[in-house]
């Protein structure tokens, strides 16, 4: 007796692809954003260890 593989249901669609949305003109994307906040924290920590060092 040989079984079958599991069926998918008919409402899934197999050939389903990611697909990002398009890219607002004017609008930072969300990998920059992060990135410049990451660069802003670094900024003020080096700002902070200035002002305490006295330089």
């Amino acid at each position: 007796m040989t079984s079958e593989p599991p069926r998918r249901p008919p409402d899934i669609a197999t050939d389903r692809t990611l697909s990002l949305p398009a890219p607002v003109p004017g609008v930072p994307s969300r990998a920059l954003r992060i990135r410049a906040a990451n660069g802003w924290e670094r900024f003020m920590r080096r700002v902070e260890t200035q002002r305490d060092t006295g330089t």
